[in-house]
């Protein structure tokens, strides 16, 4: 998939654990495991946001794209 979720380096950077950013994100640990581990199919703006705001980060700092060779 050419788009990349870098959502654990953020985490590591921030220092906090999965449980701790679904509580602070209102999504349950099992729906951020799979964003987490890059097999979702979609995120909603309004997760995004929750996310980047409990994390102090953009959304690039969470999503990449990469060309698929």
């Amino acid at each position: 998939m050419p788009i990349i979720v870098n959502l654990d380096v953020m985490m590591a950077k921030r220092k906090i654990s999965l449980n701790e950013l679904s509580e602070r994100v209102g999504v349950t640990l099992s729906n951020l495991s799979i964003l987490k581990t890059g097999k979702a199919k979609a995120v909603r703006f309004s997760t995004l946001e929750a996310i980047c705001k409990a994390l102090d980060c953009q959304p690039g700092d969470i999503l990449e794209f990469s060309e698929e060779e």
